[in-house]
């Protein structure tokens, strides 16, 4: 359908990604076309429990030279991400003024992998080490330290709603934008491999000690990973737009999500509702398929509940684990190489649907290639901390 022009413009650019598949872009396309996964087995955080993690295996920036309080994996992440981006970045500080930049960057874990290793070091008894600062774990580090390397004064904040968090993050900047309070906003995400968020969701029974299996009737669990994803948003026409928004705090337990999938189909309503775009226009659909039991059982009841007939569907989390904070932007990320690139990318998993959950289209690589506008992405979080984006190719 067509989109009334008095729609709010909101171009994201190409985006700056480094995850398990790497952190170009090409290659990034190439595995999630042909259904490529990232995993490595390790027992880095589990010791004598190997578990398939999405580790970042690229060269990372040196922080030899950063200050202390900057020196955390989340922030070599985002600091390779930025170089990626310098092509969206050097036009942008030429023509706005740094305060008219905004930073707003979504995090879950910021710098607690440091803070684990300086207790370690520290022992029991012992003082934590001279280099330790407690700035390093602090939620807002994160855009304190994109502000910084790029020399900006706009609006800098970071948000943490769990696995929703980079979601939001590019939600806010698209507020940010519409309010007039910035000329264009770097937005996203990052977080990195820790033993609080592995143990964490080993503690809650939810790891499967092998690759993923979203939606199938084998299911068993997530796998864990990291990434850093970053988009310049401006309020420009054309290229790649944020045509729509969704969030919801259902607040149906501190982390099991509500099983009729109320709260998730608020998320796209609203997303879809915010852009003046009917269901059946939405050509891919990036799911949160965590490939827990209850995660997919919620998402694939939101999903029918809102779509008559379901878009054709994928959850990338099988590829690349879970990158918790960082995965709403990652996966815009998909969406956005998904409508430049006029393909999908591939659901990977056993090929059992599970014959219990309403019926998804779940791409096939055979069926990845088409023509497509919108492509929407979910990411849903403990507490109920729901979102969804709706991402729209402007046509020429």
């Amino acid at each position: 359908m067509s989109v009334p022009s008095s729609r709010q413009a909101c171009r994201l650019s190409r985006p700056g990604v480094v995850c398990s598949l790497g952190d170009d872009l090409d290659v990034i396309a190439e595995a999630l076309f042909q259904g490529r996964r990232g995993l490595t087995i390790s027992d880095a955080f589990t010791p004598g429990r190997d578990l398939p993690l999405g580790s970042v295996t690229c060269s990372l920036p040196d922080w030899d030279s950063w200050p202390f309080e900057q020196r955390s994996r989340n922030n070599r992440l985002l600091a390779l991400a930025l170089q990626r981006l310098e092509d969206s970045l050097a036009p942008l500080r030429e023509r706005i003024a740094p305060e008219r930049i905004g930073v707003v960057i979504g995090t879950s874990t910021s710098g607690i992998g440091e803070t684990e290793s300086a207790i370690a070091a520290a022992g029991h008894d012992g003082p934590l080490p001279d280099t330790f600062r407690y700035a390093n774990q602090e939620l807002g580090a994160p855009a304190r330290f994109v502000a910084d390397r790029l020399g900006v004064s706009g609006p800098a904040y970071a948000l943490s709603t769990a696995c929703s968090s980079s979601a939001r993050a590019l939600a806010s900047a698209r507020r940010l934008l519409a309010s007039g309070a910035c000329d264009a906003v770097i937005a996203g995400g990052a977080d990195s491999l820790c033993r609080l968020t592995v143990n964490g969701f080993a503690s809650l029974e939810a790891i499967s000690e092998r690759p993923c299996l979203p939606f199938s009737e084998h299911r068993d669990g997530i796998n864990i990973g990291e990434a850093a994803a970053l988009f310049v948003v401006t309020p420009d026409e054309g290229g790649i737009q944020l045509a729509g928004v969704g969030e919801s705090s259902d607040a149906y337990h501190i982390s099991a999500p509500r099983p009729d999938g109320s709260g998730a189909h608020e998320a796209m309503r609203q997303a879809l509702a915010t852009a003046h775009c009917a269901p059946e226009a939405v050509d891919y659909l990036n799911l949160h398929g965590t490939g827990t039991p209850h995660n997919d059982s919620m998402e694939a009841r939101a999903v029918t509940t809102l779509f008559e007939t379901p878009p054709p569907c994928s959850s990338t989390k099988g590829l690349t684990g879970h990158t918790l904070g960082a995965a709403g932007a990652l996966e815009a990320a998909f969406c956005w190489l998904a409508l430049t690139r006029q393909q999908r990318p591939v659901h990977v998993f056993d090929g059992h649907p599970d014959p219990e959950l309403p019926w998804l289209d779940l791409v096939t690589p055979e069926r990845a290639a088409s023509r497509m506008r919108y492509a929407l992405s979910n990411s849903f979080a403990f507490g109920g901390n729901n979102a969804a984006l709706l991402l729209m190719r402007e046509e020429a």
